[in-house]
């Protein structure tokens, strides 16, 4: 008996509203009907444990196929079924609770955020690509007929006798003009394989199996290898190259939770933002960095966390914010945190060789969250001018005699190749800190210290160990002048336009003309007001620099000889330019024009030393 009605709505025009808002996310409609498939089959599933089922049930399992000439797609599921009583209750009401609740809120509205889900319409999602939806469906009850539903999504439907003869139900979508594309086999074998790819049950695409049944996530760690774990990693993120670890995560209590974290290697610093976590809930995919669960600093780590406690709504789409979600995320991070200090602890080498790569991560981390800070706080490394790797309290004890409480550090180990090289032959090393992240994470390791200690770069200062104590003072020439105050004179006149003190010094690497230094804090607020944090009130750069120059150089001696000699002022322009610039190579200070200015003067001094100049430098 064929019988047609209103679905139990309470507005005209939900249907079209459905649609505009949703549809950019329409693809979610497979995830939708097929997790209701899945559905139908664990329910028959734990029916079939407490009753004796009279009626023949075949094999679990999920079937779409597209005929693309009757423009169609179907979905059969040889689960639980339905009644026509039960497609009433089920299609007619329960699946559209909340409706007026949805338009309510959202109709004349232009924000295009995701709400599939968000009030239940996870049936009605057939809709954003379908002109038309028919259900077909046998219930497992003995004795049951089958029915037939249909509706063209205008809040009317008819229902009738179905021929159907098999337990399970079949949902057919006649799909509209403007979502021609969905009827593409390969484009839906890829929707398939990202909503409906591990599903607890089979699902097959035109009779082709689709789906993993038994993703490595559900399995036991300590039955899997290596290579296990590198084929899925490479199965769910083909373009990703090959992991450097992983987690398995597998919790029972205080809630269920499963999924295995990798790190990936980094092809660059800034490739940190650019993870990607896969939220399930029972198998079936939910989205990506769900930021409710997964913190951002986490999301440099690829993988998949399956967690059926989370409080989803009915359409499995929106996760709720609550007590439990902030628990499951907040162990995530203490999981990710006892991996990398069992690391450190057990397999240092390992944690050495993937430090590079993961080093951002975890100091970013550290600044965002105060627990993963103290998780990780003794395990943090930095790599050392000698290759090796040391620890903040391992520097400190090393050196405790030379440095004061300091740790030094370079930023550039090649521009500053020449205090590397003055500190190693005074038996000092100075940690690697050459990352962006760098410079925000010293001073906040410097906070968190309680002032125990400070960083200090290599060349914020000129240590007293670098200066040859045993030259002693100097005695004033006939005209009442030290040549330290010589020099001074000489760089004062000749250094034109140059905002920075002058000192002369005895430095014991007599080869080294001058060194040009910064002082530590200065250098620090310029870095902040160059990110934007200073505003107009970024020192002055110059004014905090320091040139100190070597009296004990050849070059330098020289100067002082050639200032006695008249007519030598341009040769004197250039020589002291030239030292300058070559301290401030070792600052990195230089701009282009800085750098064409270098080239041409040093040209120009080596055609005066080939010509037999009486220059001598």
């Amino acid at each position: 008996m064929k019988e047609s009605g209103a679905i139990s709505i309470h507005t005209e025009n939900v249907m079209p509203i459905i649609k505009k808002w949703l549809y950019h996310e329409r693809d979610i409609f497979i995830r939708e009907l097929v997790s209701n498939a899945a559905d139908a089959l664990q329910k028959l599933e734990k029916i079939s444990l407490v009753e004796d089922i009279k009626t023949e049930t075949k094999e679990a399992r999920i079937d779409i196929n597209i005929d693309k000439p009757k423009k169609t797609i179907t979905i059969t599921d040889t689960g639980v079924g339905m009644t026509a009583d039960e497609m009433k209750r089920y299609i007619n009401q329960v699946a559209f609770s909340g409706v007026k609740d949805f338009v309510e809120k959202f109709e004349g509205k232009d924000d295009q955020d995701q709400i599939i889900g968000h009030f239940g319409l996870g049936f009605y999602s057939a809709f954003m690509v379908s002109e038309c939806v028919e259900i077909d469906s046998l219930s497992y009850q003995d004795g049951a007929e089958a029915a037939h539903w249909q509706s063209t999504g205008d809040g009317q439907y008819e229902m009738a006798p179905s021929e159907r003869k098999e337990v399970g139900t079949t949902i057919t979508l006649h799909i509209n003009e403007a979502s021609a594309d969905v009827l593409d086999v390969a484009r839906l074998k890829q929707v398939v394989a990202k909503y409906c790819g591990f599903m607890k049950y089979d699902v097959y695409l035109q009779d082709e199996l689709v789906s993993d049944t038994r993703p490595l996530w559900t399995q036991n760690a300590s039955q899997l290898k290596d290579d296990d774990y590198k084929t899925f990693f490479q199965k769910v993120f083909p373009t990703a190259g090959e992991p450097l670890f992983w987690i398995h995560l597998n919790v029972d209590y205080p809630f269920k939770l499963r999924g295995i974290l990798y790190f990936p290697k980094l092809a660059h610093e800034l490739e940190a933002s650019e993870g990607e976590v896969k939220l399930f809930c029972n198998q079936v995919y939910v989205e990506d960095n769900c930021k409710e669960l997964i913190p951002e600093y986490l999301t440099l780590l690829k993988g998949v966390i399956d967690c059926p406690d989370l409080p989803l709504n009915v359409s499995r789409s929106a996760l709720q914010v609550d007590a439990k979600v902030r628990k499951i995320s907040q162990h995530i991070t203490k999981k990710v945190a006892d991996k990398l200090s069992s690391m450190y602890k057990t397999k240092r080498e390992d944690y050495e060789k993937y430090w590079e790569d993961i080093n951002p991560f975890v100091k970013y981390a550290m600044m965002r969250d105060s627990e993963f800070f103290d998780r990780m706080k003794e395990y943090v490394i930095y790599k050392s001018t000698d290759d090796s790797f040391v620890t903040i309290p391992e520097y400190l004890e090393k050196y405790k005699d030379q440095t004061e409480e300091k740790v030094l550090y370079v930023s550039d180990p090649h521009s500053q190749a020449n205090f590397v090289k003055m500190i190693k032959s005074e038996g000092l090393e100075a940690i690697v800190a050459n990352r962006v992240l760098d410079q925000h994470f010293l001073p906040y390791l410097e906070m968190q210290s309680g002032a125990k200690y400070k960083f200090q770069r290599i060349d914020a200062d000129l240590s007293k160990m670098f200066v040859d104590s045993d030259k002693g003072s100097e005695i004033a020439g006939v005209d009442g002048k030290t040549n330290s105050e010589k020099i001074i004179d000489i760089f004062t006149k000749y250094l034109k336009d140059k905002e920075l003190k002058v000192e002369v010094e005895a430095l014991k690497n007599e080869h080294t003309p001058a060194v040009l230094i910064i002082d530590e804090n200065m250098r620090r607020l310029k870095e902040m007001s160059r990110s934007g944090q200073m505003g107009a009130f970024a020192p002055n750069l110059m004014q905090s620099m320091k040139l100190v120059v070597n009296r004990e150089n050849t070059a330098v001696k020289n100067l002082v000889s050639m200032s006695a000699i008249s007519g030598k002022d341009q040769d004197l322009t250039m020589i002291v330019q030239q030292i300058y610039d070559l301290a401030s190579l070792q600052q990195g200070q230089f701009d282009p024009k800085d750098m064409a200015d270098f080239i041409e003067r040093s040209t120009n001094l080596l055609s005066k030393l080939g010509t037999g100049s009486s220059i001598h430098v």
